[in-house]
């Protein structure tokens, strides 16, 4: 796996907690993509090339895309699905587990975190990002969950984080 110093991770909200839900073709969603984009391409500006990914459905997914769409265009970018549970996207809508299948297949790495589905295993996965990066993108409104979780953790690992809030 490539250096902790070379790599970022990310988190950020699900549908339920952002203010357009599912509706990606939303000002203020299109806006967060541009904002997710624009980080990741300062992120390899600054010498980062291996980008984790937790897979969840929303911010992840957006975050995924565009780490994909990066390295389409510049050198060296290596993606890592770091997955929870075998389960994952198996409750989602069929257009839902699809574009996670697809991106999965389309990243450089897999890693799964637990065997098998526990209360945990989100955690453990968000663990696993932070304790492999050096930063972390968080597209984060400040309320509680995993994404708090996670920025609150990368705080104590002091990590770099950069704070795209939920506008």
């Amino acid at each position: 796996m490539p250096a902790r110093q070379e790599s970022c991770c990310f988190t950020g909200h699900r549908p339920g907690k952002l203010p357009w839900g599912c509706h990606e073709q939303d000002p203020r969603c299109l806006h967060l993509k541009k904002r997710i984009a624009d980080a990741v391409e300062t992120a390899y500006e600054q010498g980062f090339r291996h980008f984790l990914c937790g897979m969840a459905q929303g911010c992840d997914l957006y975050f995924c895309e565009c780490v994909l769409e990066l390295r389409e265009r510049l050198p060296g970018v290596t993606v890592e699905a770091a997955i929870p549970c075998p389960t994952q996207a198996n409750a989602w809508p069929p257009d839902q587990r699809a574009r996670y299948q697809a991106l999965v297949a389309r990243c450089d790495y897999e890693t799964l975190v637990s065997a098998r589905y526990t209360p945990s295993c989100m955690q453990r996965r968000d663990r696993y990002m932070v304790d492999h990066a050096s930063l972390l993108i968080a597209a984060f409104d400040g309320s509680a969950g995993g994404t708090r979780y996670t920025v609150e953790y990368a705080m104590r690992q002091k990590i770099s984080i950069v704070d795209l809030p939920i506008l």
